[in-house]
């Protein structure tokens, strides 16, 4: 799924959450995953994996199989406050709406940039192999 798609879905997941233009929502929300190239940028998602409780989270997401929930509070561990904050005053709502909504679509979208099959985890030798390429970035 590329991009585009992947933003769409998320924008159509929050007008559900908060309301709002979905050209708007996909703009806020591309602002926070996308990456300057156009694709979306998981790297800060993938960091997390470092976290235990948060890596397991985000691997279900990337995995096959269910996918977790994250809370509110998580999703700011998760992209930073700093990108809640953008994203927030982007479509003028308050933090605390932002970490909902975000918690509420993030899940799906992500399970959505990472089909099964073929899925990132699997070509990066699961969770151990992303786990390693992490730490490369990230140490």
């Amino acid at each position: 799924m590329d991009l585009n798609s992947i933003i769409n879905l998320g924008a159509n997941l929050l007008k559900d959450k908060v309301g709002g233009d979905e050209s708007q929502l996909g703009e806020a929300l591309s602002s926070i995953l996308g990456s300057k190239d156009g694709n979306l940028d998981l790297s800060n998602i993938l960091s997390s994996l470092q976290d235990g409780d948060l890596g397991s989270v985000v691997s279900s997401w990337i995995g096959s199989g269910e996918n977790a929930s994250i809370d509110a509070d998580s999703v700011s561990n998760l992209l930073g406050s700093d990108k809640i904050e953008e994203f927030a005053s982007k479509l003028g709502i308050d933090m605390d709406t932002a970490k909902e909504a975000l918690a509420g679509v993030l899940p799906d979208v992500v399970d959505k940039a990472t089909p099964e099959g073929d899925s990132i985890l699997d070509q990066l030798g699961g969770v151990d192999g992303l786990m390693k390429m992490a730490g490369k970035f990230f140490s």
